[in-house]
């Protein structure tokens, strides 16, 4: 049974495009690349179509697990979300108390995660220790080097 992944409209259509690619162009590619491979001569010998073979495999493993992951994927209806505690899609301001240095995360799921953008995966270290929290509460996230401590400054949307 697939695993329950909750995306934005827009991260599903990502995912639905990335396997349309997958499958309707990479795929005829590999198949190129093996057939022009297979001209060259006897195949026991071909390392060009031993290495086309692999990527074709390696193509097909790509495939499979991202209709895996389409397949336990959920749309979030955003209408549903308690705008008063960190969920998924919750924009959070957060303060370190160690550092003071103040941050903005979105929270998002696994395949929609971008730090270069602010957006974490709500099962990241920070994104598990966000979950739930209400401002004005802290938030601890547990790291390999101990616990950081988040006060949890404001939550949007």
């Amino acid at each position: 049974m697939s695993k329950i992944s909750y995306y934005t409209a827009e991260g599903l259509k990502k995912l639905r495009d990335d396997l349309r690619q997958l499958k309707d162009v990479e795929r005829s590619k590999a198949s190129q690349a093996i057939g022009e491979a297979r001209d060259k001569g006897d195949l026991s010998e071909n390392a060009e179509y031993d290495a086309a073979k692999e990527a074709q495999g390696m193509l097909e493993m790509r495939i499979s697990k991202l209709e895996g992951v389409l397949a336990g994927a959920r749309l979030i209806d955003e209408s549903q979300l308690d705008l008063t505690k960190a969920l998924v899609l919750s924009k959070v301001r957060i303060k370190n108390q160690t550092n003071g240095v103040e941050v903005i995360y979105t929270l998002v799921a696994d395949g929609e995660a971008d730090l270069a953008s602010g957006k974490i995966s709500v099962n990241s270290p920070i994104g598990k220790g966000l979950l739930g929290k209400s401002v004005g509460d802290v938030a601890e996230v547990h790291v390999p080097s101990g616990i950081i401590k988040f006060d949890v400054l404001e939550i949007s949307r």
